[in-house]
C-alpha cells in the first residue's frame, strides 16, 4: 500500500479506479480477479453506484500498486492522480 503522507484509501475514488485500471490495460474483469473482489463490486463503484467496504478498497489499490500504478497527491490544488511506476 501507499506510504505517502496522505491514505489513499480516503482519496481513492471512482476516477483513480478506471485511469489507474486504463493506465495497466486492464478490464474490469481482470482487476476485480486480481483484486479477489467481486466483478459487480468493482462495476458499481466504477460507476458511482457504490462505495465498497474499507477491506475491497485496500484490495483493489493493492492490485493496482502491484500491477504497476503509482498514486499521487493530492497537490496544491487538492487533485490527486495516477502514473505508472517507473521501472
Amino acid at each position: 500500500m501507499s506510504s505517502k503522507s496522505y491514505d489513499i484509501i480516503e482519496i481513492f475514488s471512482s476516477h483513480l479506479c478506471r485511469a489507474a485500471r486504463g493506465l495497466l490495460g486492464w478490464s474490469q474483469a481482470e482487476l476485480a480477479d486480481r483484486a479477489h473482489v467481486g466483478r459487480s463490486t468493482l462495476a458499481d463503484f466504477e460507476r458511482g453506484r457504490r462505495v465498497p467496504i474499507r477491506n475491497n478498497i485496500v484490495a483493489i489499490v493493492t492490485a493496482l500498486e502491484d500491477g504497476g500504478v503509482l498514486f499521487i497527491g493530492p497537490d496544491s490544488a487538492g487533485k490527486e492522480g495516477v502514473r505508472l511506476r517507473k521501472k
